[in-house]
């Protein structure tokens, strides 16, 4: 009689999502850009969904919405030779109008592979560019709804408190970059290279 199959863990299921290429190095270099070619996209959404749907399990499925019809994806990659070769972090931006906010932006769906999470500061480096790329299209108020577990990092990077609120059934902060310590990127098609450094 065969055994039964073991039920897979999040971490298989991670692993089945976004297969790393790169195990026999450390990669020494991320380029953090627009997406503007299809693998870019379709290993972005890939890494959402492993993110999103299997590790934290806030969506079903799927995490894709609406907004993704109108925003702008980014995404960090590993490169090798210097070009980028794999999506391991991504985030999107979107302009939102509301009120008396003609020229608000909004950032979401931040997600860096697991493997990555303590190399280089991809997510910083991610936000970095969110921003700045906004902040080069005339946006005037940049937000996000920040997992509350997250808002410390944010608040380090020049956010500020805007409200407690729960969303997905999760706790959330409202929050809102300082502009000024966001320059505007002009030319984030191409973005900008990081270099690994593995935090202690």
């Amino acid at each position: 009689m065969p055994l039964a199959a073991e039920t897979p863990t999040a971490e298989d299921l991670l692993d089945a999502f976004c297969d790393l290429r790169h195990e026999r190095f450390a990669p020494a270099e991320f380029r953090v850009k627009w997406a503007n070619e299809p693998w870019e996209r379709r290993e972005a959404y890939a890494l959402r969904r492993a993110v999103f749907c299997i590790e934290q399990g806030i969506f079903p499925g799927d995490d894709r919405d609406a907004v993704d019809d109108r925003a702008q994806l980014i995404v960090a990659a590993v490169c090798v030779a210097g070009m980028p070769e794999q999506v391991v972090g991504t985030v999107r931006i979107h302009r939102e109008s509301e009120g008396d906010l003609p020229d608000l932006w909004y950032g979401s769906r931040l997600a860096v592979h697991p493997s990555f999470r303590r190399h280089s500061r991809l997510g910083v480096s991610l936000i970095r560019l969110a921003v700045g790329s906004a902040h080069a299209l005339g946006c005037r108020h940049f937000r996000a709804h920040v997992q509350a577990q997250n808002a410390a990092l944010f608040r380090s990077l020049h956010w500020r408190d805007l409200g407690d609120e729960a969303l997905f059934g999760r706790p959330h902060v409202r929050m809102e970059a300082d502009l000024a310590h966001y320059p505007a990127i002009h030319d984030p098609e191409r973005g900008f290279a990081t270099f690994s450094r593995r935090d202690r």
